[in-house]
């Protein structure tokens, strides 16, 4: 065999390999990052993406959260077809979109519908740290605005769960544009009378931390989720201090009055309802057309 003919070989077997790699299973198991135990994903899948030993909350998929909310595991999603294109021709940007929605099976950073919490029907959003960080392009905004758009017209009341990076640089000033296009959306739709709760998880930062996370009625974090604009590492960087032990995160913003309550993930659902029920009348808010029946 000649040399050519033996890495040839080699060649094709390494290709092979990759092959087999890229289309594999996950890894049937994840470490928790605070307490270091092994958790089996069909577990945690079922424990709401919960450690079992110390309640560390996972990063949980747009689609598990809105199971989560409904009794009955349904939910009407909107615009699930609408994708980020390139408007700046971001070297390797269009590869990366096309990576992150083979990873996460289509979508985009948000995703936004309707959810029955039990006999409340409510427009949510959920953001995808994992696709591209959640980062909030033209897409994302666009979305986020058109629901409050929607809960507006429907009086219907609005939650979303953030979990974001911040605005996506590859869309340059489009980007940016979105923190004023989203947080004109939610001004619009509380004037109209809506209820909004921002439910703020681990982690909420950059642009949306600066624009519709921070504008909800009623504020609400996830345990341990970091919170804010620029992240500890810069801010310490920049002032060449050593900042207090938790700053940033949920307990801290606590203590300071920037959010309203904590609520642990098993309690999401009773607290959602218990909120929605407070501000609604017959299961809307006041003067409520009649939403769309996903029971």
């Amino acid at each position: 065999m000649s040399i050519q003919e033996l890495f040839a070989d080699y060649k094709e077997q390494y290709q092979k390999m990759v092959r087999m790699k890229r289309h594999r299973d996950p890894e049937p198991e994840t470490v928790c990052p605070r307490c270091r135990n092994i958790l089996h994903r069909d577990v945690l899948e079922k424990k709401h993406y919960l450690c079992n030993y110390c309640g560390y909350h996972f990063p949980m998929p747009p689609e598990a959260r809105f199971r989560l909310l409904s009794d009955n595991g349904k939910y009407l999603e909107f615009q699930r077809d609408l994708a980020s294109r390139d408007p700046l021709s971001f070297p390797g940007y269009a590869e990366k979109l096309a990576e992150a929605s083979r990873k996460c099976g289509g979508g985009e950073a948000v995703s936004t519908g309707i959810v029955m919490v039990r006999d409340i029907p409510a427009a949510a959003a959920v953001m995808n740290s994992a696709f591209l960080m959640g980062s909030m392009g033209t897409v994302a905004g666009e979305k986020i605005a058109a629901l409050a758009e929607y809960a507006s017209a429907k009086r219907l009341p609005l939650v979303i769960f953030t979990a974001s990076g911040g605005a996506r640089m590859q869309e340059g000033m489009f980007s940016l544009m979105q923190m004023a296009k989203t947080a004109a959306a939610i001004e619009r739709y509380r004037r109209n009378g809506g209820f909004y709760i921002s439910w703020l998880t681990d982690p909420t930062t950059g642009g949306v931390s600066a624009s519709f996370a921070s504008l909800g009625d009623i504020m609400i974090a996830e345990p341990g989720a970091l919170i804010c604009f620029a992240g500890p590492r810069v801010i310490e960087q920049t002032i060449g201090r050593t900042l207090p032990e938790g700053f940033q995160r949920a307990e801290y913003l606590l203590e300071h009055g920037m959010i309203d309550m904590i609520c642990e993930r098993r309690n999401l659902k009773d607290t959602l309802y218990r909120l929605l029920k407070l501000h609604t009348v017959n299961g809307r808010l006041r003067g409520a057309e009649a939403g769309p029946d996903i029971r």
